[in-house]
Order: C-alpha cells, then structure tokens, then sequence
C-alpha cells in the first residue's frame, strides 16, 4: 500500500523542514509532494545580485542530501514545484540540484510514481501582489478587484509581452494533460480550485467602489479542469488562513479528492494518503 505524503507553504521556514525531514525519515513515505512556496521572502533581487543567503545551497539541498543519504534505499521519491511567493530567478538551483537525485522539480511536466501519473503546475490567478513570477491569466485577461496584472507586476526572470498576455493557466493545462487518461493522475498545484473548502480568503466585509470582493480566490480554470477530466487527486496550497475559515482542509469535486497543506498557523500541516484510498488521507499538525 502506498503512503504519501504531502507539505506546502513552508515559506523557508527551517523549523517547518526539520519536522518534514524528520517525518520522512520516521515514518519512511515512498512519495513526498511539496506544493510551492518554498523559499523564505528576502525581497525581489536586483538583477546580478549576489543573495547573502542562498536558501537552496546553503540549507535546503543539503537537508535533502544528508536525509537522502542517512536513509539510503528507503529514501523518497520527492516531487516539487514553486509558488507565487517563490522568485523564479532561483528555478535552476532546483532543476540542477534534481540531478543528485534528492527531488524532482515537476512544474509543467509529468512524472510517474509507483503506477501514477503526477502532473506538475505553479501558476497561480492575478494577486495583489508585485512579484509576478508564478502568475497567469486564469481563463481570460480579467483581473479581480485588488489585484494586479501580471504585465504591471515585476519579474526576475524575463517573460515575453505576448506569453504575460495571452497564455492562460486554462491553456497550459490543457497542453499539459494532454489526452491522458486521468484514472490514476495526481495533480500537484500550488493554486487551489475556485470555490471550494480551499480558496476562502479572509475578504470579508471587504470593498472596492462600493462593491463587495470576492473570498474565493482560487482558480476557475483548475476547477473547470477538475470538473471536466475529474483526476484521482487534486493536492493544492497558497491559501493559509482557508482550513481555519471553512473548518476543512479538504473537499471533492466529483470524484477528485482535493486537499490543501497550506496552513497559517506556526506548526508543519502534513497530509498523509494512500492513492488507492485517497478518500481516507489525514491531516497533522506538527
């Protein structure tokens, strides 16, 4: 029987890390999915700059190295993506660092796990934020109220004026599932589907021009797709303070079991589930 697990929204957070470390090598998973967000926000670097702390060589490959070693055969496969608070100048760390074996870096690409397909996907709606990174058009070039456009958001990484227009989250899922059959697919998202236990921001009571704003701010192109080619499961982030608005850290859409592993507490939120019964998964605290 399979054991996953899945983490997200670490934010850099070294206590967060040795914890998930520290479950790996206790409680031996055969996959280890970590949903985005992973480096600690140190501002938007200017181009060429030298980091004081380069998060991924300094601690967070070696982390994965020694615990790779320390547990040898029993060693995870590890899959991961980055999020919208992640800047992407750093991508190739990961990619290069993917090379000693420690982890996968799966966005916009699929890998296979123990008879799965895992599908990977770091793009997130329009925030209000400026690092636009990880941001895309969701089905359409409609921005919601309070947020900002990707083409009036900053980039450390350089994206061309057509792709920050009309590539859409819709189309590169699209092209990304291809016509693959769904049955055993696992999505790794950083974003969560519209209108879910997922997606609630703490926007209530909120305006703009006299106008109420929306509290689902999750994506409706992940939702449609959801809908339309139903996967076996759907893992997702982003949203921290979502579990402890709706009471739920999970939901479904058909039969896709979603959950999120975002938290806004100070503890490690671990999903743990096995695949082939992916209704009966749990949520720690750590």
């Amino acid at each position: 029987m399979p054991r996953f697990y899945f983490v997200s929204d670490l934010h850099g957070k070294q206590a967060r890390y040795e914890k998930l470390a520290g479950s790996i090598l206790n409680g031996s998973p055969d996959a280890v999915f970590i949903g985005g967000d992973l480096l600690p926000w140190g501002g938007i670097p200017a181009p060429n700059e030298k980091r004081r702390n380069d998060f991924i060589d300094d601690y967070l490959a070696p982390k994965f190295g020694s615990l790779k070693k320390a547990m040898g055969g029993r060693y995870p496969r590890v899959l991961v993506i980055m999020g919208n608070d992640d800047v992407r100048i750093e991508e190739k760390k990961l990619i290069d660092a993917s090379s000693s074996g420690i982890w996968d870096y799966v966005h916009n690409t699929k890998a296979r796990v123990m008879g799965y397909t895992v599908y990977g996907y770091a793009h997130v709606p329009p925030t209000p934020f400026r690092l636009k990174d990880w941001e895309r058009y969701d089905v359409s070039r409609f921005v919601d109220m309070l947020a900002v456009a990707p083409e009036d958001g900053i980039f450390t990484v350089p994206v061309s004026k057509r792709e920050l227009l009309h590539t859409t989250i819709m189309d590169e899922l699209r092209a990304l599932a291809g016509g693959d059959d769904m049955e055993r697919a696992i999505f790794l998202f950083h974003a969560p589907p519209y209108n879910t236990n997922l997606d609630r921001a703490a926007l209530d009571g909120a305006m703009v021009n006299f106008a109420p704003v929306d509290t689902h701010v999750g994506s409706i192109a992940i939702r449609q797709f959801i809908e339309s080619r139903q996967p076996l499961a759907a893992l997702h982030g982003h949203i921290h303070e979502s579990a402890r608005i709706t009471g739920a850290w999970r939901d479904t859409i058909g039969r896709t079991q979603l959950f999120s592993a975002a938290h806004d507490g100070a503890e490690l939120a671990l999903v743990e589930f096995d695949p082939d019964i992916p209704e009966k998964a749990r949520r720690v605290l750590l």
